[in-house]
């Protein structure tokens, strides 16, 4: 349900909201990576999860390009 939501909610985002995103997301991405290489994180998953974030934020930018 709360996946859902979080779908939603990125799709009410404008164009320049959602490049803001996923800069930012992409930057979580490059920390968490380096982060890890010089020190291993408590939560590894916090990776796969910047990743998938990306992707999500993505498919909406090509969703509202193509629509």
């Amino acid at each position: 349900m709360a996946k859902k939501a979080a779908k939603e909610t990125l799709n009410e985002l404008s164009l320049q909201e959602l490049k803001a995103r996923l800069r930012e997301s992409q930057e979580k991405s490059f920390r968490l990576r380096f982060q890890h290489a010089s020190n291993p994180l408590k939560n590894p998953m916090e990776i796969r999860t910047a990743r998938r974030e990306i992707a999500k934020v993505m498919t909406v930018l090509r969703q509202k390009e193509v629509a």
